[in-house]
């Protein structure tokens, strides 16, 4: 049996919402801002898939990860197929003037017996303030790569 556990954080990235999604969607560069997130590898055989990888205190998972819906400029959504039990979306929202949202949600199971050990508040708590950490340095990284862009 598998508790689910769910996240959603939101920041406002000083970037248009073109240059915020190509460089989310190059997922294979998510380690240069996610913590945790220790390589991603899309498959040449079918880009819709991709190995993942994550590793924290002594702790590494991988999962296959499928993206299940894909409109530019606007969402990605993903579930693991197999490995570490995840799924979300990645949504961008256009603010006008050289300015983006982008908020992301991610579920995640963990095993009951688990669940039942850690406090999921505390889990829930340490999970959250990391992906908040992890868009800020998208936040950094975007509004880097914006500014070095412009003439």
């Amino acid at each position: 049996m598998t508790d689910w556990l769910e996240h959603t954080v939101q920041i406002e990235v000083e970037t248009p919402v073109q240059q915020v999604w190509e460089l989310w969607s190059d997922l294979e560069q998510m380690p240069r801002w996610m913590k945790w997130i220790d390589s991603v590898k899309v498959l040449e055989e079918d880009p819709s898939l991709s190995r993942w990888k994550l590793a924290s205190g002594g702790f590494e998972f991988s999962w296959l990860s499928r993206i299940t819906k894909l409109t530019k400029y606007q969402i990605i959504q993903w579930e693991s197929v197999d490995g570490l039990p995840n799924r979300g979306a990645i949504r961008f929202y256009d603010r006008g003037s050289d300015r983006s949202i982008v908020k992301l949600t991610i579920s995640y199971g963990i095993p009951g017996i688990l669940g039942k050990l850690m406090d999921n508040l505390f889990l829930g708590r340490v999970v959250e303030s990391t992906i908040h950490a992890d868009l800020e340095r998208f936040r950094t990284y975007a509004q880097s790569a914006y500014e070095n862009a412009q003439p």
